[in-house]
């Protein structure tokens, strides 16, 4: 039994071995929550943990970068342009590029589970679903789980994208980043990513994630203008991408 359990695991610990792993954390007034979230990850894992200070007004620079981060400062607000920033900042070696969330919703323990698919070369995206896992009661809005039910759909029965969610917590081999010249600077970076992996023909896959409730309020989950403004913005690039992109 030990000897298969070893099997089982060899995959994963030759493909952590070979591979240079960096994450991009985007934060925006998360001191509370990004401490622990880079002290989470697995070294073992990871070479560099890069956050990406997007114009807080509180520590959380400070905090990430006593927790052992490399602190990246973009003072353009948007989800997608701090992870834009994030990228930029890479060093050009890199194998594999992790993105989580600053506000510990994710889940760091769960990285090797994300990395799996990769180092075992069964995937280019990894996506890990929320959907799939365990959520703990309130880490999800109704409008969420309804947006990510559409979104999904959408990506499965248009693009024929096997998705379930679009969860933030992902996974990419950075040539395969590299290769879909992401563009979008707010709400939809993450259906924009996986839009273009169903066009480029990545190999994709999701493993089931646990999410928590976030620490703190939500910048765009939070608000009615977040809400709605992420929903807008999705629906809106899976509707382009749909009727207008595939001419």
């Amino acid at each position: 039994m030990l000897a298969l359990r070893l099997a089982f695991r060899l995959p994963s610990i030759y493909g952590s071995a070979l591979m240079k792993v960096d994450v991009i954390i985007p934060a925006l007034n998360e001191e509370l929550s990004v401490g622990s979230a880079v002290s989470s990850i697995p070294s073992t894992l990871v070479r560099h943990i890069h956050v990406v200070d997007n114009g807080s007004e509180d520590a959380t620079a400070e905090v990430a970068r006593a927790a052992g981060a490399r602190v990246v400062s973009e003072k353009t607000r948007g989800y997608g342009a701090a992870c834009l920033a994030g990228i930029a900042s890479l060093e050009s070696d890199g194998d594999v590029v992790v993105f989580m969330d600053a506000d510990g919703s994710d889940v760091p323990s769960e990285l090797g589970s994300l990395l799996q698919p990769i180092f075992e070369h069964r995937a280019d995206l990894v996506v890990g679903s929320r959907a799939l896992g365990h959520t703990q009661m309130g880490a999800l809005t109704a409008q969420q789980r309804v947006g990510n039910a559409i979104a999904s759909s959408w990506l499965r029965m248009r693009f024929g994208l096997a998705a379930t969610d679009l969860g933030p917590f992902r996974a990419i081999r950075r040539a395969s980043l590299n290769a879909l010249g992401m563009r979008d600077t707010s709400y939809g970076w993450t259906v924009e990513m996986q839009i273009k992996a169903a066009r480029e023909g990545l190999r994709y896959a999701e493993v089931p994630v646990s999410y928590r409730r976030r620490i703190g309020k939500s910048k765009i989950s939070g608000t009615i203008r977040g809400t709605l403004g992420a929903g807008y913005k999705i629906l809106g690039l899976l509707a382009y991408h749909d009727f207008v992109g595939r001419r």
